[in-house]
């Protein structure tokens, strides 16, 4: 007989993301709890639902309830890579060829996330394929970062 504590341990956790949709987004791929959490300075457990409509993302969370857009998402790595069709789709939200600010913080923070220097590569490879729609305070910002964490990953 199992344990109802052991079953507690070891069950994987429900996903908190929920296409409401028949068709989905082509951004879609992009949308993860951890990227939500990261966007509204909170943690994943205070995340309650989040809905990825047909045209927007609908957050639901400890003190928050908002309509996000897909192309406020980044590019993440282990989904379909990159098109030339996202920049269209991205262009399009952000009326003009500049990312949201916060694409910068969550590069920033996946650099620094990096366990190995592979990793670190990965992401600085994606960096590089969306450098253009980065503002050049921010791709500088992201190319210190980088380069301390390449250095320390290094040295050890």
């Amino acid at each position: 007989m199992i344990s109802d504590t052991s079953r507690k341990s070891s069950a994987i956790p429900e996903s908190k993301i929920i296409h409401k949709s028949p068709i989905l987004h082509p951004l879609a791929r992009f949308v993860t709890e951890e990227t939500v959490a990261l966007l509204f300075n909170i943690a994943v457990e205070d995340i309650y639902r989040i809905e990825c409509c047909r045209y927007m993302v609908y957050v639901h969370a400890k003190g928050i309830s908002r309509f996000v857009s897909y192309a406020d998402f980044p590019p993440i790595l282990a989904v379909k890579p990159i098109a030339l069709q996202d920049f269209g789709r991205w262009y399009k939200r952000w009326k003009s060829k500049l990312a949201p600010v916060f694409w910068t913080k969550f590069y920033t923070h996946k650099f620094k996330e990096a366990v190995s220097v592979d990793s670190l590569w990965e992401w600085g490879l994606l960096v590089a394929k969306v450098k253009s729609a980065i503002s050049g305070a921010g791709l500088q910002q992201l190319r210190d970062v980088y380069a301390a964490e390449k250095d320390l990953m290094e040295k050890f």
